[in-house]
This record gives C-alpha cells, structure tokens and sequence, in this order.
C-alpha cells in the first residue's frame, strides 16, 4: 500500500512547497518544524489503521466508555536526516518505543555508492508495529536494508515506512523486496539522477535540517 498525503490533505501540501522552495530552506527551523508536522500527520493517518480496544474510563461525574490504542508501535528512524520527521511522529505516539540507525552512502571515486550500516539502538521488535521515517525515500536501497537489519532485533507484525518524499522508482524496489511494507509519503516525484537523487526533490535533507557535512 502506497498513501500520497498530498492528495488529500492541503497542509501537507502547503508544508512540502515550503520544504521544496530554495528560499525558504535558508530558515533551518522552518525545514525542520515542517518535517516535524508531516510526522505528525502522517502519525495521525497511521493511527486509524492500528488495532484498538474498548476501555471504561472513570470522569469526575460517570464513567466513559472509550477507544484506546492497543499496542503502541515502535518508532525507527535513519540518522541523522530522519530526525525531525521521527521528533512528529513521537509528539503523537509519545509513549513509543524507539530505534535509532546509522545508514549512509559511502561514495565510491566512480561516483557510485553503497550504504553503509554502523549503529543500531533498538527494542524489542517481536510482533510490533514498526514505523520507519526517512525523509527522502530514492532508490530505497536504505530503506530495505535497515528492514533487513532491524528484523535480527525480532519480526514486527506491521511495517510502516514515512517519507516526505518519494520517488517512483525508490517505491518500486521497496514493493519488490519487502511487498508487505506500508508505504506513507507527503508526495512522490517521477525521476532520480545516475547518482540516486530525486528530482525535483528537495536537496539533502539532512543538510537542510542540521547543516553541512563532509562527504565520506
């Protein structure tokens, strides 16, 4: 499954105009608090699709018979770019578990890369709910391997991926190599570079959120 929430929400599309327009990319906490709403929303979307259950709540004058959350999901993200858009995603499951990953692509002189995995802080993932952010989702080599990489930690019942962006072609090898996952994206562009950038994207996420860094 693979939601577009441009399609149905204005706001989303408003935040990823702003989080596109080179302008407006020079305030790195209006970047980064734009990430952090798409979380929040996308958080709120994912919500309606989890398992509740009925629960009595005592108020000051009666008693209230209620929904309530059955489990709470585990909340992943891909350092460092994913960061903002995990931080929404928190606000609205705040009693969450959390991963952190360090994914990266080592470039090679050629031009080519591959991604590299070095750092892993995770719960339990036996029968969770499992969501994964990372704001650009572009050939989704990444992605599939964190999956990879996450389920030595258990085997998550439910597998959510948010992205702010992406890319056809990235949404594509992600179905192929893991057709379970559910995929929650604030829009979708058509084309990525020889180099494994989207266009017309955004930039480097990561960059724009927390400044340069040196390439490796």
């Amino acid at each position: 499954m693979v939601t577009n929430l441009s399609e149905n929400h204005s706001l989303i599309s408003n935040w990823i105009a702003e989080l596109r327009d080179v302008d407006i990319q020079a305030d790195r906490m209006r970047f980064r608090r734009n990430l952090e709403r798409m979380g929040e929303v996308a958080a709120y979307e994912i919500s309606k699709t989890l398992e509740w259950e009925e629960k009595e709540i005592q108020t000051p004058l009666g008693i209230s018979t209620t929904k309530l959350l059955k489990d709470q999901p585990v909340l992943a993200t891909i350092l460092r770019a994913g960061l903002p858009l995990h931080q929404g995603l928190l606000n609205y499951f705040d009693k969450a578990d959390n991963a952190y990953i360090s994914a990266y692509r080592k470039h090679k002189p050629d031009g080519s890369f591959e991604i590299s995995l070095e750092y892993i802080a995770c719960p339990d993932l036996e029968n969770k709910v499992l969501i994964i952010s990372d704001p650009m989702l572009a050939t989704g080599s990444s992605l599939v391997k964190t999956i990879q990489y996450l389920r030595e930690e258990g085997k998550p019942k439910e597998i959510h991926i948010v992205a702010a962006i992406a890319c056809t072609v990235g949404i594509e090898y992600v179905r192929r190599e893991e057709p379970h996952v559910k995929i929650w994206c604030g829009d979708i562009d058509e084309e990525l570079t020889a180099k494994g950038y989207i266009v017309p994207g955004l930039g480097d996420a990561g960059d724009l959120s927390f400044g340069s860094k040196i390439q490796m």
